[in-house]
C-alpha cells in the first residue's frame, strides 16, 4: 500500500515536471516567433525602405556648393583621389581642403592642384604644441572658410564614383531641406576584412537611410553628407560634442535633424567610395572611434538601434534551443524559413541599390557575427578614453 502511494507521488511528479518542460518550450517557441516577427518588421519596414524609395526631383537650379575635405597626412590619397573632386561636372563650385598639420608632403600636392584648379581653396593648419585639436576644429575652419550656403562633406580617402556626386546631393534642396543624407561604401578589395568592411557600411546605411524615409533621422556619414552653413551657425555648430573624436557627423544630424528638414539621396552616380583599412587593426580603430558617439544618440534612436540586433541573437539561440530538443521543429523550421527569405530578398534589393552586388552570401555568414563583434568593439570604446582633442 506504501509503495503504491509512492509510485503514484512518483507518476504525478513526472507529468508535473513533463507539464513543466512543455510550457518552458511553448515559451520559447512563442519568443522564438516573436524575434522573427521583430527582426521581419525592421526589415520590412526600415531595411526596405531605402530599395523601394522614389522621390521626384526637385528643380532646385545649379545652387552654388562649397565641398569641403579634412586631411591629415593624406599625400597619396589627395594625389589619388581629390581631382575626381575637382572634376565634378557642375557649374558653380568650390572645393575647400583644410590641409591640417600634415606632416607629410600634402602641402606641395595641394600647391600643385592649385595651379591647375582656380576653383580650389587650400586652408592650411600649422602645428602647435600649446594648442592640441580634433578633427571638428578643421572642419570648423573649412566651414568659415567656405562662401557658399551648401556645404558638401567627403573626406580625404574618397572619391565621388561619378561627375555626377554634387548634382545627385544638391538636387533635394528647397525652401525646408538643411540635410541631405548620402551614402558611403567602400571601395572593393581582394580579402575577408574588405567584405566585412562593405557589409557593415552597407548595413548601417541601409539602417540611417531607411530611418531618415521613415522619418526618424539618426545620423548621416561625414563621406557623403550635405547641410547649410546658415543652419550649422544657427544651431551653434558642433555644441556640446566639439571635444569628441567623432561626430562631426552623426551626431550634428542626430541633434538637428527631423522628418522635415531631412532628405536621402542613394543613386549610384551620387555614391562616394572611400579606402578601406588594410589590417583588422586600423578597422578596430576607426570603428572604436566611431562607436564613442553613439551613446549621446537620443533615446528613441538608440532604442530602435538596438532592438533589432538583440532580437538577432536571440532568435538564433532560441532557435538552436529549439533544434536541440526538436521541438515543433517543422513550425521552427517554417518560421526560420520565412524569415530568411524576407532577409535575403530585402538584401537582395539593398545590395543592387547600394551598388554592392556580389556580398550576399557574406552578409548571410555576418548576420550572426556582426552583434557581437559590434558590442565588443563598444565596450571596448567605453573602457577606453574618448580622446580629448584628437583629430584622428
Amino acid at each position: 500500500m506504501h509503495s503504491d502511494y509512492l509510485i503514484n507521488i512518483a507518476v504525478k511528479f513526472e507529468s508535473l515536471m513533463v507539464i513543466r518542460d512543455n510550457l518552458f518550450f511553448f515559451i520559447v517557441f512563442i519568443s522564438f516567433c516573436v524575434t522573427a516577427l521583430i527582426q521581419i518588421f525592421y526589415y520590412v519596414y526600415f531595411y526596405l525602405a531605402p530599395s523601394k524609395f522614389r522621390k521626384a526631383q526637385k528643380e532646385t537650379g545649379d545652387l552654388p556648393v562649397s565641398v569641403i575635405i579634412c586631411a591629415r597626412n593624406e599625400e597619396e590619397n589627395l594625389r589619388e583621389l581629390l581631382p575626381s573632386v575637382l572634376e565634378q561636372d557642375y557649374p558653380d563650385y568650390e572645393v575647400i581642403v583644410v590641409n591640417d598639420c600634415s606632416e607629410d608632403e600634402s602641402f606641395d600636392v595641394l600647391g600643385g592642384f592649385l595651379k591647375k584648379y582656380p576653383h580650389l581653396k587650400v586652408s592650411n593648419i600649422t602645428k602647435d604644441p600649446k594648442f592640441t585639436h580634433n578633427k571638428k576644429f578643421a572642419q570648423f575652419i573649412g566651414i568659415k572658410a567656405a562662401s557658399n550656403e551648401i556645404l558638401l562633406f567627403t573626406d580625404a580617402d574618397c572619391r565621388p564614383v561619378s561627375r555626377d556626386w554634387i548634382k545627385g546631393m544638391v538636387s533635394h534642396f528647397d525652401g525646408k531641406t538643411d540635410f541631405v543624407l548620402g551614402y558611403g561604401g567602400y571601395i572593393r578589395k581582394k580579402g575577408l576584412l574588405n567584405k566585412y568592411i562593405r557589409y557593415d557600411s552597407m548595413t548601417i546605411a541601409m539602417q540611417y537611410l531607411g530611418m531618415a524615409i521613415r522619418g526618424i533621422p539618426y545620423m548621416g556619414v561625414g563621406r557623403n553628407l550635405a547641410y547649410r552653413r546658415s543652419f550649422f551657425f544657427d544651431r551653434k555648430g558642433f555644441g556640446n560634442y566639439s571635444h569628441l573624436v567623432s561626430g562631426d557627423d552623426d551626431l550634428f544630424v542626430n541633434s538637428n535633424a527631423i522628418s522635415g528638414n531631412t532628405a536621402v539621396e542613394f543613386r549610384k552616380e551620387a555614391h562616394t567610395r572611400s579606402v578601406p583599412a588594410k589590417n583588422i587593426g586600423e578597422f578596430l580603430r576607426q570603428k572604436r572611434r566611431h562607436l564613442t558617439t553613439a551613446r549621446y544618440y537620443k533615446l528613441l534612436h538608440k532604442v530602435i538601434l538596438a532592438g533589432e540586433p538583440a532580437a538577432r541573437v536571440l532568435f538564433y539561440a532560441l532557435f538552436v534551443t529549439l533544434m536541440i530538443r526538436l521541438y515543433l521543429w517543422p513550425f521552427v523550421l517554417a518560421v526560420f524559413a520565412v524569415r530568411l527569405a524576407i532577409q535575403i530578398i530585402v538584401l537582395t534589393l539593398i545590395q543592387h541599390r547600394l551598388d554592392e552586388r556580389g556580398s550576399l552570401p557574406w552578409s548571410l555568414a555576418f548576420d550572426l557575427a556582426s552583434p557581437f563583434m559590434n558590442s565588443f568593439i563598444y565596450m571596448g570604446s567605453i573602457r577606453k578614453k574618448t580622446g580629448r582633442n584628437v583629430w584622428k
